[in-house]
């Protein structure tokens, strides 16, 4: 499974700030946005918060809402979201409100902090802490690993601090932020700021992409996706997962001689797997990976406006084999992005590296990650060389 969607949730002052200087926490946030949080919350498979968090503002991170918390037990899911920390010294105080309340717990750490947590008197048993080591170092995505493949977590949120936050950011593991700005101003250089320095992917002309704005309240939301670094086209960790998984699948195609082995993937905007497919599937000689993929799908499926298709071969735009080109099909779905790793050669279809092109004339928004082009091409090196 993926690594999670990974979504930065944080309320912070005009000029940046996520807290004052003074012993009580700074509420920037109004009683709307309190609410609005609880929702994403609700709506969230794991919250994750820094040890620095932990220990400054103690929170119980919970799902407040009664109502919210059934709808997610009528869905099969835990009435709270999974609980996330990290501390790499293991250094954390086992009378926190975080361990305490709540559903599952889970802290990642080192070989060294573990054993310390492990003789910490952390509480056990269904609702308990589970301690997972990385190693000496507890490296962002190797935990993002474990939250997927081992927890099976499709979407964090992640409440901070700023460090974590920045963290994520600059090693390019974000998918979305989520800011309420609150109309105050600290002014505070020793204040803890939203985000640290560094270098960010793309540097200071890397435009992020507004996804929304609203107000709540006296404050005003605002989301955005990081962006391929020149393009302005939003590009996330939760992207190259899905395009990653979409090339794995072109391995599984029959071999051909005459066409080539490429799979695809359909996602939906809150990182829900659709459907997938390959090349050739079912025994079918001449079915595409996206027409196979898209062929199990309900077309009235409301999801399909806001969903991707990540495939490893540019959709094509010319076809013998069938009425229709896979261009056309997504179009036809209703999707408008697409995330491919490489653009059709001319090896069966002349003039083939087209799709792209009429996907993006008819609205739709093209992302090509040339890095996943070689294994893209891996299952294809009988026919391209």
């Amino acid at each position: 499974m993926p690594q999670p969607y990974v979504l930065l949730s944080a309320a912070v002052s005009l000029d940046g700030y996520l807290d004052d200087t003074g012993p009580e926490r700074l509420l920037l946030s109004n009683p709307a946005d309190f609410d609005r949080v609880d929702e994403v919350r609700a709506a969230s498979d794991a919250i994750l918060v820094g040890a620095g968090t932990l220990r400054t503002d103690n929170p119980r991170l919970l799902v407040n809402s009664p109502e919210r918390r059934a709808t997610r037990v009528a869905a099969g899911l835990p009435e709270y979201p999974l609980k996330v920390t990290v501390s790499a010294s293991g250094d954390l105080d086992p009378a926190a409100q975080f361990w305490h309340t709540g559903g599952e717990k889970v802290v990642y750490t080192t070989d060294r902090g573990a054993e310390r947590l492990r003789g910490a008197g952390l509480p056990t048993g269904p609702t308990g802490v589970a301690v997972v080591s990385l190693g000496p170092a507890p490296e962002w995505p190797a935990l993002l690993d474990h939250l997927g493949d081992v927890r099976g977590i499709r979407r964090l949120m992640v409440e901070g601090g700023g460090l974590v936050h920045t963290q994520l950011l600059q090693q390019g593991l974000a998918d979305e932020l989520l800011l309420a700005v609150a109309p105050v101003f600290v002014g505070e250089a020793d204040a803890p700021r939203m985000l640290g320095t560094g270098a960010y992917p793309g540097g200071p002309r890397s435009r992020l992409r507004l996804l929304e704005t609203r107000p709540v309240g006296d404050v005003v939301l605002i989301r955005y996706a990081p962006t391929v670094p020149g393009t302005g086209r939003a590009v996330s960790a939760a992207d190259r997962h899905w395009l990653a998984l979409a090339c794995e699948l072109a391995a599984e195609c029959p071999p051909s001689r005459t066409a080539f082995s490429v799979g695809a993937v359909v996602v939906a905007e809150d990182g829900t797997e659709l459907a997938r497919g390959h090349s050739r599937e079912d025994g079918d000689p001449v079915v595409h990976a996206e027409e196979a993929a898209l062929a199990k799908l309900d077309p009235a499926d409301p999801r399909l406006a806001s969903a991707t298709v990540y495939s490893s071969l540019e959709p094509c735009a010319h076809r013998a084999s069938r009425p229709a080109p896979c261009a056309r099909l997504v179009l036809d779905a209703g999707v408008r992005r697409v995330v491919t790793a490489w653009r059709e050669p001319d090896t069966f279809v002349e003039d083939a590296a087209v799709g792209n092109a009429v996907l993006s004339a008819e609205g739709a928004e093209v992302v090509v990650l040339p890095e996943y082009e070689e294994r893209a091409k891996a299952p294809n090196r009988h026919v391209v060389g």
